[in-house]
């Protein structure tokens, strides 16, 4: 099991659970009514829209032969991927900026850094000079110099 962690580590356990299934030419569907589930369940937890949770996993492994926690241990380690990525977006001084500036979004859930062009380029239409400084030094000066300069070669340009 050591081996196959370190190799899936940060996948949702349900990516691993559908290639078990299809490795065993076991359909979702039957495999899900033989422990006594409903196939949605299971069809959602492949697609990475549900969690894995201790129950369901305990019947999958025992079903699988896999050893207990296995899946669980996967779904902590995915969960624990999740956190990284999400710590890692958000500005540490989060605060200074106003959330009067991102009206029409949820600021937690904003990729600071997919989505960096527009954080820049709003910040600095309607923000005051700390929340600009807040800015810079978050995403550095020459990638908010070149942010804004794009924006205003494009206007020129129009």
């Amino acid at each position: 099991m050591h081996e196959d962690l370190q190799i899936l580590k940060g996948l949702h356990p349900g990516i691993v659970l559908e290639r078990s299934l299809k490795k065993r030419n076991l359909s979702k569907a039957q495999f899900a009514l033989s422990i006594g589930e409903y196939p949605q369940t299971l069809s959602a937890i492949t697609k990475g829209k549900r969690n894995m949770n201790t129950a369901l996993a305990l019947k999958i492994e025992h079903a699988l032969g896999l050893e207990e926690g296995y899946f669980m241990t996967l779904q902590i380690f995915f969960e624990i991927k999740e956190e990284k990525i999400k710590q890692a977006h958000k500005p540490s001084d989060f605060p200074k900026l106003r959330r009067v500036l991102f009206w029409d979004t949820k600021m937690e859930q904003i990729d600071w850094q997919k989505q960096k062009r527009a954080v820049i380029q709003r910040v600095f239409e309607r923000g005051n000079d700390q929340e600009k400084q807040e800015i810079i030094r978050f995403y550095g000066s020459s990638v908010v110099d070149n942010i804004l300069k794009d924006k205003t070669a494009s206007k020129n340009a129009s």
